[in-house]
């Protein structure tokens, strides 16, 4: 049995990121720093180059936007790229010899 498949020891502290308690508190100050740079976004000069920078929170959607985009890429490209699950598996017989094409 391979180490990441045993069982927690129950004599074992938990992990930091273990604690429901730790992971509320760090999603509460994520969310906090969130607000806090939105509402920075209008008392912070910006240097804008063009007009659509002007739109208040522009950065913050194009950011969503532009992760949205990567995960629904990489969903598509999955379909191509994915190896069937027994592919790394395979005896050496199944393989293609060099001379076979």
């Amino acid at each position: 049995m391979s180490e990441s498949n045993q069982h927690p020891d129950p004599n074992e502290e938990p992990g930091f990121f273990d604690k429901p308690s730790n992971i509320t508190l760090i999603l509460r100050v994520f969310y906090v720093l969130c607000v806090l740079l939105v509402v920075l976004d209008f008392v912070v000069h910006r240097h804008i180059y063009t007009e659509f920078e002007e739109i208040p929170t522009f950065y913050a959607i194009y950011g969503f936007v532009a992760c949205v985009v990567l995960v629904v890429i990489a969903k598509w490209m999955r379909k191509f790229i994915m190896r069937d699950e027994q592919y790394y598996d395979a005896n050496e017989s199944e393989l293609p010899q060099d001379g076979d094409k």
